[in-house]
């Protein structure tokens, strides 16, 4: 048997043999390639509600509206820091053997940069929907939203682990 994983909290799996350096290098790599497609939509997401205020019918929004759309732009921004930090936590360790720091580390900032992205997602509904409609339709599909976003991004896959988890005999 293997030994655990280097990584603190997670089971070793019997299919894979490979050494706590190798799983560290393939996780870091993993989350790299999550961060890359995540980054991708919360940038262009950032610069939709950065460039809002240019526009002619901001003007139209509501004083509520302009708090949600407030609430968006800072919660776009932490999650642009967030799924970027990993980056810049790599490049001042680089070197200095700290491959596991950098994967947990990795793996809260991706997490919370998620979470952000969920609820700036439900804001921007909120936004939307406030304008064209009204603020409490805007409230429902935006509250609606996030609690879609929770189901598939939470609920969903922490059932399928539950659901294996109860179907696999213990050894």
């Amino acid at each position: 048997m293997e030994p655990d994983d280097a990584v603190p909290g997670t089971r070793s799996s019997p299919e894979r043999r490979e050494t706590p350096a190798e799983r560290l290098d393939r996780n870091w790599s993993e989350l790299l390639q999550e961060l890359r497609v995540t980054q991708t939509g919360i940038q262009i997401l950032t610069g939709f509600l950065l460039i809002l205020p240019f526009q002619a019918r901001f003007v139209d929004l509501s004083p509520a509206l302009v708090g949600i759309f407030l609430a968006a732009v800072l919660l776009a921004a932490l999650a642009t820091g967030l799924v970027l930090a990993p980056v810049t936590a790599h490049r001042l360790l680089f070197r200095r053997h700290e491959k596991d720091v950098l994967v947990n580390l990795g793996g809260v900032m991706a997490k919370a940069g998620l979470v952000c992205l969920a609820l700036t997602v439900g804001l921007v509904a909120t936004l939307v929907v406030g304008l064209v409609a009204d603020l409490t339709a805007g409230l429902i599909a935006g509250g609606c939203l996030v609690a879609v976003f929770g189901v598939l991004w939470l609920g969903v896959p922490l059932a399928l682990v539950r659901r294996k988890r109860d179907r696999t005999p213990y050894v």
